[in-house]
């Protein structure tokens, strides 16, 4: 199946509107580009506010699978414009289902490797106007996903990608999502996505604590 950009945008942070007249600091609303060198750190002329929960190396590159846009379309019975949910890349046959952890990818002259299942955020609530999208994007596992840069190069809207390496332990980010969000007290789940180590810091932390937690450390 061959993959391809639906959209390319890169943006920085910026005050928005949302509600009633109350504003956010983001850079969700992306604007769309012809072409932009990756570093290890993003892409240039991209950024983010929330440096807490967004961006960092192994965040670099966000993705959405363009897919989705139909199904939320047909849910809510409105238009939503690429690339709402703030991705850089929007794209096909690229599913969380299709996509593992620490798989390899080609894109444009930029090599990317999978880090992890994007975990929505409250920005994209006050961005839409719709508290139960949230909601739908953890219980579908129809996050998006994060990446972060193996080799830096420059990225065109026209740029093809293509898989390099699958990953030996073939955890997909839909099954990672499936046991973060809906199997918390999974300690054998847990530990199957522990043993790609590819995966982002940021998880390995989170699901030591969770196992932990459970009085069952690693």
């Amino acid at each position: 199946m061959t993959i391809e950009i639906k959209n390319f945008s890169i943006g920085l942070p910026e005050k928005m509107t949302y509600g009633e007249n109350e504003e956010v600091i983001t850079a969700i609303r992306k604007k769309k580009v012809e072409e932009a060198f990756l570093t290890k750190d993003g892409f240039s002329g991209d950024g983010v506010a929330d440096l807490k929960h967004h961006g960092g190396p192994d965040r670099a590159v966000c993705f959405y699978p363009y897919e989705h846009y139909s199904l939320w379309e047909s849910e809510f019975l409105v238009q939503f414009a690429l690339p709402t949910f703030g991705e850089n890349v929007t794209l096909t046959n690229m599913e969380e289902k299709d996509v593992c952890i620490g798989d390899i990818y080609q894109i444009g002259d930029a090599v990317i490797q999978i880090t992890q299942g994007r975990i929505p955020c409250s920005t994209i609530t006050k961005r839409t106007n719709n508290p139960h999208l949230l909601k739908m994007m953890v219980q579908t596992g129809f996050t998006g996903y994060l990446a972060r840069v193996l080799k830096e190069g420059m990225v065109r809207e026209d740029s093809s990608i293509s898989l390099e390496v699958r990953n030996p332990n073939q955890v997909s980010i839909l099954e990672a999502n499936e046991i973060y969000y809906k199997r918390p007290r999974d300690i054998e789940g847990i530990n199957k996505i522990l043993a790609v180590e590819e995966l982002a810091d940021e998880w390995k932390e989170m699901l030591d604590e969770r196992l932990t937690r459970l009085g069952h450390p690693r």
